[in-house]
C-alpha cells in the first residue's frame, strides 16, 4: 500500500470516528435538554406549591 493510500485509509477512519462521536454527542445533548425541561417543570411545581402554602397563607 502506498503512502497516499494509507493517508486515505487514515482519513476515512478519522472521518468515521468523528461521525460516530458527533452522533453520540448529539444524542447526549438531546438527553440533557429533556432533563432540563423536566427539571424546569419540577421547579415550577415547587414554586407554585411554595407560593400557595407559604407564610401568611
Amino acid at each position: 500500500m502506498s503512502l497516499i493510500d494509507e493517508d486515505r485509509v487514515d482519513l476515512a477512519a478519522t472521518f468515521e470516528s468523528l461521525t460516530a462521536e458527533a452522533a453520540a454527542l448529539r444524542t447526549r445533548v438531546t438527553e440533557l435538554r429533556q432533563e432540563l425541561v423536566a427539571l424546569g417543570e419540577r421547579m415550577n411545581v415547587i414554586s407554585t406549591a411554595l407560593n400557595q402554602h407559604g407564610p401568611g397563607r
